[in-house]
């Protein structure tokens, strides 16, 4: 008996996880060889051409999309986004940026209503009073230990994402491009601006090892281009609430394997806001919610 499209796509989503939730360990080990914004744009830009190949292989058009949305998806969903966390990283730990970048969900709830029209309801309301809780406890404002610098840019790549994320569902709305198409042509422009920024900012010298290479490798081939098409297929045969909060087991396995490979151990002021992330990301999804007619 062939397995179902629910069980394959349940398959996909936890490999999707667990490459995703180790990209952030890998992040961070690179930047011992790179500056943020070479390994950022190197990434990228070869994530790209896998993709475009994708395109090739598969016999798409290789017409770009309506050029200024996709411009700007493209400077907010790659070039804001991962310039951001890959800074954030150089002083944050791995984990700790994972989670605040996964923030993104909550504001994409007041990006949509500001940019769509989608107004949120009470619980919506109810699970961003809860993600804010968990910020809370996870940046520690009443300490003076960790970077508010790397907070910040965490924080502010996490917005960056939401905003990619909104534009895409506006343009998508608006005209119906190819995923794949849409994917490769942002990623080429948002990389070729991180391309002009790590051109234009001093950092230091890569240090071709192989150790830079593999975590390069594994950031192209799997983070930018295998989790990205497993992930398509989560989104085409689960339900969008179930992908979207699955969403959620990223940042916390990144937590977990931080602290393993990294040994970043979590205060329990950060285990605390991880529950109410969670939690909040639930009421925003309706999960428990009764399903209405």
């Amino acid at each position: 008996m062939p397995p179902s499209p629910s069980r394959g796509a349940l398959s996909a989503l936890l490999v999707t996880i667990l490459i995703w939730a180790y990209s952030w360990v890998v992040m961070k080990q690179v930047l011992a060889y790179a500056g943020p914004f070479h390994f950022a744009a190197l990434r990228y830009l070869l994530g790209a051409a896998v993709l475009f190949a994708a395109l090739l292989l598969s016999r798409q058009s290789l017409h770009p999309p309506p050029l200024l949305p996709t411009l700007l998806i493209g400077l907010c969903q790659t070039s804001a986004f991962q310039g951001l966390e890959q800074w954030a990283l150089l002083d944050g730990g791995a984990g700790h940026v994972a989670l605040l970048a996964y923030t993104m969900p909550f504001w994409a709830v007041l990006l949509a209503w500001l940019l769509l029209g989608d107004r949120p309801t009470a619980r919506h309301w109810l699970g961003l009073a809860l993600a804010a809780l968990g910020l809370l406890c996870i940046i520690e404002p009443w300490r003076t230990m960790g970077s508010t610098l790397s907070t910040t840019l965490a924080i502010g790549g996490g917005v960056a994402w939401a905003a990619g994320t909104v534009l895409s569902k506006r343009l998508f709305q608006r005209h119906a491009p190819s995923v794949l198409s849409l994917t490769a042509w942002q990623m080429l422009l948002g990389g070729s601006a991180l391309g002009v920024i790590a051109l234009a900012v001093p950092e230091r010298t890569i240090e071709w090892n192989w150790i830079f290479i593999g975590g390069l490798t594994y950031s192209v081939l799997l983070a930018s281009s295998l989790a990205w098409w497993l992930w398509s297929i989560v989104l085409q045969r689960l339900p969008t609430t179930v992908a979207s909060v699955s969403s959620l087991g990223v940042p916390i396995v990144s937590v977990l394997l931080a602290w393993l490979i990294l040994h970043e151990q979590p205060s329990p002021m950060e285990l605390l806001g991880i529950v109410f992330v969670l939690l909040g990301l639930a009421a925003v999804s309706g999960v428990g919610a009764r399903r209405r007619p």
